[in-house]
């Protein structure tokens, strides 16, 4: 994984700003519910503007709520982590995002639940893929905070308002993130192999 230099200290503001964002978007969709409709609709040209707008969004007030304690959570203890935060959650927004528009229900999909999943998926994979104490720590911890709510949301509700769909494709999102980040660090990592040294030999 892409090593980085922060602390949670240096980028509270940064995760702050962020969840204060996405209130600020909420309480002008108040007063501009039509905002709501520019969320992931599937396989529609208007729905490719929702997998960056997604997690902005939110139903209402008690949407917003459940979903704005844990991402902080997660935001922050992503900061503690090696990882280059803000990297993480942009590639979890588009490929989670992007996996819905193609795979998701028709419906749109608004909220940063699969922002959230990824997250989990994220932090858990890569604290035991990494096999440092702190990563398994964090993994340890989101597992259990997070990992049955996890669970509960990817399991397939047919008919159902909540876009499971929308957590399931920002969980295997996380997952390919920290599989990818961490696999490509491992590769820098690794010690070159020297180049093989012949003895000058005639030409034939």
């Amino acid at each position: 994984m892409a090593e980085a230099q922060h602390t949670i200290r240096e980028e509270i503001r940064g995760v702050l700003t962020f969840v204060g964002t996405i209130w600020v978007v909420y309480l002008v969709s108040l007063f501009l519910p039509a905002i709501d409709q520019y969320g992931v609709v599937p396989r529609h040209l208007r729905g490719l503007l929702g997998i960056p707008v997604m997690p902005f969004l939110h139903a209402n007030l008690h949407h917003l709520i459940s979903n704005t304690i844990p991402l902080l959570v997660l935001l922050i203890l992503l900061a503690g982590s090696r990882a280059r935060s803000w990297e993480v959650v942009v590639l979890i927004v588009l490929l989670g995002g992007s996996f819905l528009w193609i795979f998701g229900r028709p419906a749109v999909h608004i909220g940063a639940s699969g922002l959230i999943s990824g997250l989990t998926v994220f932090l858990i994979l890569s604290g035991f893929l990494e096999e440092r104490v702190i990563p398994l720590l964090i993994a340890v911890l989101v597992g259990f905070l997070y990992g049955g709510s996890l669970l509960l949301g990817v399991i397939p509700r047919f008919g159902s308002n909540i876009s499971w769909d929308g957590h399931l494709c920002g969980a295997v999102a996380g997952g390919f993130v920290a599989y990818g980040l961490t696999l490509g660090r491992r590769t820098r990592d690794r010690p070159k192999a020297s180049k093989l040294q012949y003895p000058d030999l005639p030409k034939l």
